[in-house]
Formats: C-alpha cells, structure tokens, sequence
C-alpha cells in the first residue's frame, strides 16, 4: 500500500504522514526531505542556484525512486508536486492520493509564520500573502481534485477519520 498525501504548502502534509505511517506501520518519507537530503542543499538553495525546472525534475527522479523501491509507503509530497510532469497521474498508478484541503485562513496563519522556508513565498510581501494563497490554490485546485480522496478541514479531523477515508478508497 502506497499513500501519497498532498496538498498547498502548509497544509499539515508532513504532520499526517507521520501519524498515518506510524498508524499503518508503513515506511514514511518526505519528498521535500529527500530531496534535501540527496542534492545536500535546501530547497531555497535548489531554487536559487539550479532554478524550479531542476528542482522539479529532482522531485519526479526521487519519487519515481520512492515508487520502485517501496512496495508500502506513506509520502508526503511537496505543494506543487502534483502539478508537475504527471506526478499526479503517476502517484494514482501506484497507490492512494489523498489530499488536504486546508482552508486558505488556516493556510495564512501557518504560512505567515514560514515565510523564510519557503522559496515560493520569499518575495510576496504579507499583505499580497492571502491573494497569493488563493490564486496559487486556484492554478493547482484541478490537480489537487484528481486525489482519490479528499480531507476537508483537517483541524477537524480524527486520525481514526483519516485511516478509514483513505483505506476506504
């Protein structure tokens, strides 16, 4: 069993994994840590130096990776990596996508706080942050409803909730 979650940046991806992978007594990995972890550099570095077309491109190398070498797993994907190279079609061939979809308040409040983690967001000012959430969301929304399952309002949610959805898929 493979359970890819995603999600915008922010949405609590990370923190679910873990609770679901210890839950499911799965493997669990993080795109975004593996990617750090085999690049050795951050992920603003990645962005600045190699640009978002390498970044992206590393992101389906190592999950195409991930997918080979893991019969079970639990993924956390970054925020755009559904929306790139097919990611989204290829998670469905092998496993459960299931996405998060976080309220855009929610997503302010936690992302306002991150600023400086996130390449994306480094030059929006927090004024321009909301109007930003909300467009990114719109531009990915059609890849994001392609998951196989969708957890609305995440705040709200039982780790119970969650196994059943997704196992229920």
């Amino acid at each position: 069993m493979r359970i890819f979650l995603i999600g915008f940046m922010g949405s609590g991806k990370t923190h679910w994994a873990k609770i679901l992978a210890d839950r499911l007594k799965l493997p669990l990995y993080d795109l975004d840590m593996e990617i750090i972890n085999r690049e050795r550099r951050s992920i603003p570095e990645i962005f600045s130096n190699s640009g978002e077309e390498y970044f992206r491109l590393k992101e389906r190398e190592i999950l195409d990776d991930l997918i080979d070498n893991n019969s079970s797993m639990v993924l956390s994907c970054g925020g755009g990596t559904p929306c790139f190279l097919n990611n989204i079609e290829l998670m469905k061939k092998y496993g459960t996508v299931a996405w998060l979809n976080t309220h855009v308040d929610v997503l302010l409040q936690r992302l306002i706080k991150e600023k400086a983690q996130r390449p994306l967001l480094k030059n929006v000012d927090d004024d321009d942050l909301k109007s930003y959430i909300i467009r990114k969301l719109n531009e990915r929304r059609m890849y994001y409803q392609q998951a196989d399952v969708t957890i609305d309002n995440e705040n709200s949610i039982s780790v119970n909730y969650l196994v059943e959805t997704i196992l229920h898929a």
